[in-house]
């Protein structure tokens, strides 16, 4: 439970055993900016699909990170090597006890409509509003004893205990910060002001015509001095994966990122010589997709069954045929680039249809009428035509072993509802990592985190005891070989589990126009606030 209030700190009451000032951090992974950049122009963005909403932290998924980014504020952004870099905070202390953590704010930040921004913003943010709609920062903030505002300039989080990895939870989609005079007594995620957000970040919103553009303008008040530099960022929404390629082709958009552009045209597109190709901005992310199954479904709550899916998709071919070689075959939870990754602690399964059937013979699945044993409903991820092609390759495999499969396709808030409300039998899903496997990967395995109605949780209803301990016990433990020992527990019992059919360790292609500098700064990569961005000499 969170006790907030405004107190006043005795002087000398922390040990500061970290301290990062602004001016100290500022090559730490940003652009260089020694000289003023030019201000103006107009960059015309892809984004696919359509967000559901604008406000970021009320709902994570990709397009609403990537155009809530540049709307809203966090205290901390993140370097490509992943060292926080103040944003709304100006520095930051962590005691030498590692629990107590101190944000000094940027003084003088205003919102988009004007009203001051204060530690009461961050505070309400914190313990009222992201616990309750945020996956992640529910796990986050659950560690927190009490959040205190000592004064409007000053926030102090004191935690339960030690929580190593709480330093990668302050990004703009984990914790971003969102107005208190606007939400504070009302229902979260029915506000209106989530489809016409009010942030601190460099841009605002002018208009948003549904299935056509998201229009944002630059915040002349934004904390910054002298950013963003472009007048303005138009998201464009082109359905259609051909008009996207065309519209890059032809220049009338500068900017494509995530499963904008398909991965099939990502040859074809780095030859032109107006396009630069960049893999970077995606190193806080790490995303692994998988196969998502519902336990409380059958034939999906029995372990052979899912062993069976894992069995029946050939991995190498869908990362070379459909993938276009970008990226890794995955095992488990963990993405193998990033820290506390395992090998040896994996169960893996190999592409073997024999395997597959005999799993589901051991089940009792007979085959029946034109050779199937059991028929189940995949929704279609809505992020682009490789989805598409990923469930029907998945179907086209699952007849070989006498699974029928319907596929069903829906829009991202349809996909929303229908996962988060437990209302599929089996989806395709990515997730990102955020740095730290207490941040991005345990919400998506421990029984805690079943939450119905919350996107981006433990949807598939998966329960292991082993597994809760271990992530528990990896978040807090004191040395690095004690937290590697914990999530190696987790990735074996994971695996042996096949809690969901991992598949895929993404590489998005980012695409933009050479004629803008300042694109790809961090470790959020486009999801970042863009008030670098400017064209270029």
């Amino acid at each position: 439970m969170f006790l907030s209030s405004r107190t006043t700190a005795p002087r000398g009451a922390y040990r500061v055993a970290v301290s990062i000032v602004a001016a100290a951090v500022a090559v730490a992974g940003l652009a260089s900016t020694a000289m003023a950049q030019k201000r103006g122009g107009t960059m015309h963005a892809l984004i696919n699909p359509e967000p559901p909403i604008l406000a970021v932290g009320i709902v994570s998924n990709t397009p609403t990170q990537t155009v809530g980014g540049k709307i809203f504020s966090a205290l901390l952004t993140y370097s490509f090597d992943l060292k926080p870099v103040p944003s709304l905070a100006e520095s930051f202390e962590i005691s030498a006890d590692g629990k107590t953590y101190t944000f000094k704010l940027r003084k003088g930040v205003k919102w988009h409509d004007g009203k001051p921004f204060s530690s009461d913003d961050v505070v309400f943010s914190f313990t009222k509003l992201l616990p309750e709609v945020n996956p992640r920062a529910r796990i986050n903030f659950a560690r927190v004893e009490k959040v205190t505002a000592p004064d409007a300039d000053t926030v102090v989080l004191q935690l339960k205990d030690p929580f190593p990895p709480f330093i990668y939870a302050f990004d703009v989609a984990t914790a971003p910060i969102l107005p208190k005079h606007v939400y504070d007594g009302t229902d979260y995620r029915a506000n209106p002001a989530n489809n016409n957000p009010i942030g601190t970040g460099p841009f605002k919103l002018k208009e948003w015509k549904k299935g056509s553009y998201i229009h944002l303008v630059r915040h002349e008040e934004y904390f910054k001095p002298g950013k963003p530099y472009l007048d303005e960022l138009i998201f464009q929404v082109v359905p259609d994966a051909g008009q996207r390629v065309v519209a890059l082709e032809t220049q009338k958009v500068h900017l494509a990122a995530f499963s904008d552009i398909e991965w099939f045209e990502v040859q074809r597109l780095k030859a032109m010589p107006h396009l630069e190709l960049t893999t970077k901005g995606y190193e806080m992310y790490a995303p692994v997709s998988w196969l998502d199954m519902n336990h409380s479904r059958k034939p999906f709550d029995d372990p052979r069954f899912r062993k069976a899916m894992m069995h029946a998709h050939d991995r190498e071919f869908m990362r070379d045929k459909l993938f276009f070689g970008l990226g890794r075959t995955a095992n488990g939870p963990i993405n193998s680039v990033t820290q506390f990754y395992d090998e040896k602690a994996l169960t893996k399964y190999p592409y073997d249809l024999k395997k597959a059937e005999a799993l589901l013979e051991e089940m009792g699945l007979k085959k029946g009428a034109g050779g199937m044993r059991a028929k189940v409903e995949m929704i279609v991820m809505p992020y682009g035509e490789v989805w598409q092609r990923v469930a029907e390759y998945s179907k086209q495999q699952l007849r070989r072993i006498g699974v029928d499969v319907v596929l069903k396709t829906t829009d991202v808030a349809g996909f929303n509802q229908a996962c988060s409300n437990f209302e599929y039998d089996m989806t395709w899903q990515y997730l990102f990592q955020f740095g730290d496997p207490a941040i991005g990967v345990a919400r998506s395995y421990i029984s805690s985190n079943i939450k119905k109605g919350v996107m981006f949780t433990n949807t598939h209803q998966y329960r292991n005891p082993k597994v809760d301990e271990a992530f528990d016990k990896g978040a807090v433990a004191p040395t690095r070989e004690e937290r590697q020992r914990w999530y190696t527990i987790a990735q074996q019992q994971t695996t042996e589990d096949v809690a969901v059919g991992w598949m895929h360790e993404l590489e998005f292609p980012t695409f933009f126009n050479k004629k803008f500098r300042g694109v790809v700064t961090t470790a959020l990569g486009v999801n970042e606030s863009f008030d670098e961005v400017h064209l270029a000499e």
